[in-house]
Order: C-alpha cells, then sequence, then structure tokens
C-alpha cells in the first residue's frame, strides 16, 4: 500500500520516495515507491503524467518518464515507465532505488479544475431541480456529466449560472474523513457504496460528497464553468462542460471563428445568424436551379442519345462513355428508359470507373445483373433494382466495361 500524497496534498509538484516493486506490464517496466504523487486513472479522472529521477550506481541520476499510473485492486498504485529500464555497469533500476517524482504540473491543475468544477456544477443541477449526476468523464479536451433524466437548454442556463456564482464566490474547498457509518448521517449528494473510512469533498456551504480526485483548494481557482453540447443518452443526458483553462481556450477558438466568419461576410458580430440563414435560403435556392437545369440537361442528351441506339435483341442499346458523376449518370440513364425498349449501360471516363445500367419498363433484361457481372469481371462494389442499378470502383477502361456490358446484353 503507497502513501498517497495527494489525498492529503492535491498541491503536491514534486516528492522523494523509495522503490519497492519492479514488474513488467504489456513490455513496459512498471514500479511500486513507498509514496507517490501520482494520480492513477479513478473515478473519471484520468492519471498523471511526468518523471522519476532515479539514484543508480555511484551517484549517477537517470531521468524517466511516467507514461501512466494504474490503480491496482490490492491497493498499490504503480507507475508505467516510458522508454527503456535504465541500467549501467554495477547499477539498475530494483527495489530499494531512491527516486525523486515530479508531476505534470499543468495537465494536474486541468484536471483539479475540471474535477472540482464537476462538483459544483453536478451539485447546482441537484439543488436546482433535483436531478442527480449518474457519472462523470474528464476528457482530454472536454468533460461530460451523465445525468439521470434530461434539462432543457433553461435549465442548464440556470444551473451554469449557480455553479459559476459559486466559483466567484472563492468558497474554501476542503478535505474532510468519515467511516461509513457516520457518512450516512451527513447530507452527503450522492450516497457512497463504498464502506471503510470515506474522503469526502467537502465545498464550503454548498456540496458534500465522497471522492478520491484531486481537487483545488478554493472555487475561486476553477476560473469559470462553461457547458458545451447535450445529446439524450442512455434514457437521460449527456452534458459536456469546460472549466478554467479549458473554458479559455474554448472561448478563444470560438472567437477566432466568429472573426473569421465575420470578415468572410462582411457583417458585424450580430448580424451573423442573418447572413448565414440568408447564405443557406440562397444555396437550397440555387440547388433547386441546379436539378432542374441538370434535369433539363439530362432530357436533352437523352432526346440525342436515344437516337443514336444500336438495334438488338436486348432491345435499343445505349451504351456510352459519360464525364459526369453517378448523380449525373443516373439522371440521364432514367431520362432514356423513360421511353420504351429501350436498355442503357453508361460508364464514367474517370478511373475507377463508376457504372449506371437501366431498362425500361417492357424490357426484360435485369439492371442489377449487368452491374454484377461487369463487378465480377472488373472488380468494384455495387447493386441496385432490376429497373436501375449502379457499381463504382471498377478497375477498366470505360472501352472495355462496355465491351464487356455488350457481351452481357448479347447473350
Amino acid at each position: 500500500m503507497n502513501d498517497r500524497l495527494y489525498y492529503t496534498d492535491a498541491y503536491c509538484r514534486s516528492f522523494s520516495g523509495v522503490i519497492t516493486r519492479v514488474d513488467r506490464l504489456d513490455g513496459k517496466t512498471i514500479v511500486e515507491l513507498d509514496r507517490t504523487a501520482f494520480y492513477p486513472t479513478s473515478g473519471g479522472q484520468p492519471f498523471d503524467t511526468g518523471t522519476l529521477v532515479a539514484r543508480l550506481f555511484e551517484g549517477r541520476e537517470e531521468k524517466i518518464e511516467v507514461v501512466d499510473v494504474l490503480d491496482e485492486d490490492h491497493g498499490a498504485v504503480m507507475h508505467v515507465l516510458g522508454g527503456d529500464t535504465p541500467r549501467s555497469e554495477g547499477g539498475e533500476l530494483t527495489v530499494g532505488v531512491n527516486v525523486r517524482g515530479t508531476i505534470d504540473w499543468p495537465r494536474r491543475f486541468d484536471h483539479m479544475q475540471q474535477h472540482t468544477g464537476q462538483h459544483v456544477l453536478s451539485a447546482a443541477v441537484d439543488r436546482l431541480f433535483g436531478v442527480r449526476t449518474v457519472s462523470f468523464h474528464l476528457g482530454r479536451d472536454a468533460s461530460t456529466i451523465d445525468l439521470a433524466r434530461e434539462l432543457s437548454l433553461d435549465e442548464i442556463a440556470a444551473a451554469r449560472n449557480e455553479a459559476n456564482c459559486i466559483v466567484w464566490e472563492n468558497r474554501p474547498v476542503s478535505v474532510r474523513y468519515a467511516s461509513a457509518e457516520e457518512a450516512a448521517k451527513l447530507p452527503l449528494r450522492k450516497e457512497s457504496q463504498r464502506e471503510g473510512t470515506l474522503r469526502l469533498i467537502d465545498i464550503d456551504g454548498f456540496d458534500l460528497s465522497a471522492c478520491g480526485g484531486t481537487h483545488v483548494e478554493r472555487t475561486g481557482s476553477i476560473g469559470v464553468i462553461a457547458t458545451g453540447a447535450v445529446e439524450r443518452f442512455k434514457g437521460g443526458q449527456r452534458l459536456e462542460f469546460f472549466c478554467g483553462g479549458r473554458a479559455l481556450d474554448r472561448f478563444t477558438s470560438m472567437q477566432d471563428t466568429l472573426v473569421g466568419a465575420v470578415r468572410l461576410l462582411s457583417v458585424l458580430p450580430g448580424e451573423l445568424p442573418g447572413a448565414i440563414d440568408r447564405l443557406l435560403t440562397e444555396a437550397r435556392d440555387q440547388q433547386r436551379t441546379i436539378s432542374a437545369l441538370r434535369q433539363d440537361l439530362a432530357s436533352y442528351r437523352a432526346e440525342e442519345l436515344a437516337a443514336a441506339a444500336e438495334p438488338a435483341a436486348a432491345g435499343q442499346l445505349v451504351l456510352r462513355i459519360v464525364d459526369g458523376d453517378a448523380s449525373t449518370l443516373r439522371s440521364l440513364a432514367s431520362a432514356i428508359v423513360a421511353r420504351p425498349g429501350f436498355v442503357v449501360v453508361l460508364v464514367s471516363s474517370g478511373h475507377p470507373a463508376l457504372v449506371v445500367a437501366a431498362r425500361s419498363q417492357d424490357a426484360r433484361i435485369s439492371a442489377s445483373d449487368v452491374v454484377k457481372t461487369l463487378i465480377g469481371a472488373f472488380g468494384g462494389r455495387g447493386g441496385g433494382k432490376p429497373e436501375l442499378a449502379q457499381g463504382g470502383g471498377l478497375d477498366g477502361s470505360p472501352e472495355a466495361i462496355l465491351d464487356a456490358a455488350r457481351r452481357a446484353l448479347s447473350r
């Protein structure tokens, strides 16, 4: 069992200790220390990273990266080391070696801001609306709480405002310990299922929760709590949030985006929603115009191609190479087979090739069978119905594909 320094001093950035165990896990060296300030992944909070400086043979020191920290079932904190295990003539990393540990403080403080901010936000939601936080996850870029039921946007805003008031009041955040029996008599926001001595995080006059994570000493150090995306999740709601430095980074990113959009559209910030709405309306109108023109063009080209069709037993064959995408090929083929007695195979001019096959209602050929045959010969994927089918990724020249289609239709 390690002496976990972060339990009593989350601001401890460096410490000294002694290696009590050396092992291997998934090809990496892992070490246990008699005492540590490195927090292992637990309770929704990620692990700390940092370095260990080991004093080896004849006072030689070696700096080793700590890339992960594990909390083993029997209570040991194991430090996963990066790179090769230090070795030198007459010295190596073994039990009894003294080390100096230093945690990555910006990473740790970020986690402390997010985790304490989560306590405040969850307590605000619970106090205002009686909605319980089911779980919490602290991610690399954003954090989330899963709520037992959905909140409206107005309710989320009210909880966020309440939480930030607690932040700006700079209330003390303290650590208390209590037995399970004592804790059962306390106003915990969420009942703990753990037995033995519980570690409690007390946000003065606002929240009391059992938690083993690292937290700031006063709520003011959270800085600010901002909320992000919301989504339905397992019958409740997942709410994204950002605290402190992450909230500032988020604001900066959104500000840069806003400034760029305002510059591109030559409008004031407050006019941006209206400008985007106008652009979307114009784009929809233009798309309808383009679709109508494309349909007209397909009709004209269909007239031309139908007039040059090849008579065959299967019907009037239109086998052509067309410069266009799948939508263009489908529109053109559909316009041709609107007439009776036609079978159409159109191949794109690019590589890999697209192919569209279609037939008139009175034709007996199956378009999907034609596409299947061509895919069997040239590879790719596709399918469809007897009246209309398409394939993509065909590895062959357009001329070779049309020749194979002609042979398939003449059987």
